[in-house]
């Protein structure tokens, strides 16, 4: 009997591989595994190690090697994080409109995963977000310019199968134009197709045209394309053979999204969905990892294959597909040495995308650059970091803007408050305001967090001189339109923090463009002259 194995990328908690992964490596013959840092993720070394030791799992069991996946997109979503190189992110890429950065970011990327024993990259996010309420692409898209997108998307695919990582566009067919989190429930794109096919499937087509070898299913329902209000694209054949196979004509693999997240029907529910996903066309079911889910879906899917409702040759064909991927994983470039993790090199290339991405969008104070006087105190405030979404790791991240503030001037005192601080952290730091000569606030989705939206504004009424940062989404100028002095780096991670601070002092210019608009005030593309 054909194996449904072969189409499962199993999760699993634990450092090292437990004995039960070991079991259902052997015995189910699964595809692969998908790791992440909460579970997984410790240090590039451990990493390797773990990674060895899943390979070495396969080759005992005869089987070929396994696909390990991870998400590494670089800013807000960073698997491997401590040890590998601090990239900005995808919409700080796009606020330097460089292909060629993007490629070299798909680089770092692939070589520091193939060093670790990685080879397949959840990236790069191809959503057009256009949608400033959007909770949970935001930062991790290139833009709302679905050319730009498609252009820095396809940059970074080539750069990273250039290293010999497969490279997975997602979350297709778009989840830039939604105000829903799939991973709460299902959100609706509820465009025509012909608007489809002018924003959200521009980039998707130029990643297919990029060679890019996997697809990865948003679960966002498309009534446009199915006819059903409530449909995952995940579940839905008109999206995956239809609208993926046949009019984008990708002959690759199609990976769903995380089938643990609740757009799908969790507990008994999931075994419905699970089978709905193989007979729509998805060659990989991503599963979290849950003992109890992945027993549900590898009972549903062999008994749907016992009863004939799932077909063998759709087993086949996608089986043939997972081969082809493995294959051209064996003919990849030998893995660089662990080393190359972190080193100079692409330490530079962060540091290039920081320096040239932070955004001056606003300094009708004509405060910058800044000329304090040796003895003027100056006050840095920022949101600790939160993970606001599932698909985040930002809680991972230490605060440096303070510190960063500190190699240009040394009087500085730093405030780290809550994401949505209370009318009592407002109070204190009005209070004090007349001890600065200087508020730097750094913001996080300010937008969408109405407590540091006040903040700011009382703390700029007090006529303390201002510069408000955004450290994430653009659009949170609309929540304090006051302002004088805005930027933005879409980024707390160090490199944008000392290429914020130096271009305040004056060491560098600012030339970095907004991706997306600001509605209402700024278009795409701007940049104060």
């Amino acid at each position: 009997m054909h194996s449904v194995g072969q189409h499962l990328l199993i999760a699993f908690e634990g450092t090292e591989v437990p004995k039960e992964v070991l079991h259902r490596i052997q015995t189910w013959q699964v595809a692969g595994v998908t790791l992440f840092r909460a579970l997984n993720i410790r240090r590039p070394e451990q990493v390797y190690d773990l990674t060895r030791a899943l390979q070495s799992a396969a080759r005992t069991a005869g089987l070929p090697p396994l696909l390990v996946a991870l998400d590494q997109e670089g800013g807000q979503l960073t698997a491997v994080g401590e040890g590998t190189t601090p990239l900005p992110g995808n919409m700080a890429l796009g606020a330097t409109g460089s292909a060629t950065l993007a490629r070299q970011v798909g680089e770092v990327l692939g070589r520091e995963l193939a060093a670790m024993g990685v080879n397949v990259n959840y990236a790069p996010v191809c959503d057009v977000n256009v949608n400033p309420r959007n909770p949970v692409i935001g930062v991790r898209s290139f833009g709302e310019d679905s050319h730009l997108v498609a252009r820095l998307a396809s940059a970074m695919i080539a750069g990273l199968q250039s290293a010999g990582v497969a490279a997975t566009a997602k979350h297709f067919p778009g989840h830039g134009d939604t105000d829903a989190d799939s991973h709460h429930t299902t959100p609706i794109v509820p465009h025509s197709l012909e608007r489809l096919e002018q924003v959200e499937l521009v980039p998707f087509k130029a990643a297919v045209e990029a060679d890019v070898q996997l697809v990865m299913t948003a679960h966002v329902a498309v009534p446009a394309v199915t006819g059903v209000e409530d449909l995952p694209a995940t579940l839905a054949e008109a999206v995956i053979e239809g609208l993926l196979r046949q009019h984008l004509k990708f002959q690759g693999v199609v990976v769903t999204d995380a089938l643990d997240m609740k757009a799908i029907s969790q507990g008994c529910g999931l075994a419905v969905d699970a089978t709905c996903a193989a007979l729509a066309g998805a060659d990989l079911l991503l599963l979290g990892p849950r003992r109890e889910d992945q027993i549900i879906v590898w009972e549903a899917l062999n008994q749907a294959v016992r009863r004939r409702l799932l077909p063998s040759h759709r087993l086949a064909t996608s089986a043939e597909r997972v081969r082809r991927l493995k294959a051209w994983l064996q003919r990849a470039p030998a893995p660089p040495a662990l080393d190359v993790v972190g080193c100079e090199e692409h330490r530079a290339i962060a540091d290039e995308v920081a320096r040239r991405s932070v955004t001056l969008v606003r300094d009708e104070a004509r405060l910058l650059p800044l000329r304090l006087p040796a003895d003027a105190r100056v006050g840095v405030i920022m949101p600790q970091p939160s993970d606001l979404t599932p698909a985040d790791t930002s809680s991972y991240v230490r605060p440096t803007l303070a510190e960063a503030i500190r190699n240009y001037h040394p009087r500085v005192e730093e405030y780290l408050i809550p994401l949505e601080p209370n009318e009592a952290h407002t109070n204190i730091l009005v209070d004090r305001a007349a001890n600065y000569d200087l508020w730097v606030i750094g913001t996080l989705n300010a937008c969408h967090y109405p407590a540091q939206a006040r903040l700011v504004r009382a703390l700029y009424r007090t006529g303390v001189p201002t510069v408000v940062v955004a450290l994430r989404l653009p659009y949170d100028l609309q929540a304090f339109p006051e302002v004088s002095t805005y930027l933005c780096t879409y980024s707390l991670l160090r490199p944008s923090m000392r290429a914020l601070a130096s271009g305040l002092f004056g060491q560098q210019a600012f030339v970095g463009r907004l991706p997306v608009s600001i509605p209402s005030l700024y278009p795409v593309g701007h940049r104060w002259e």
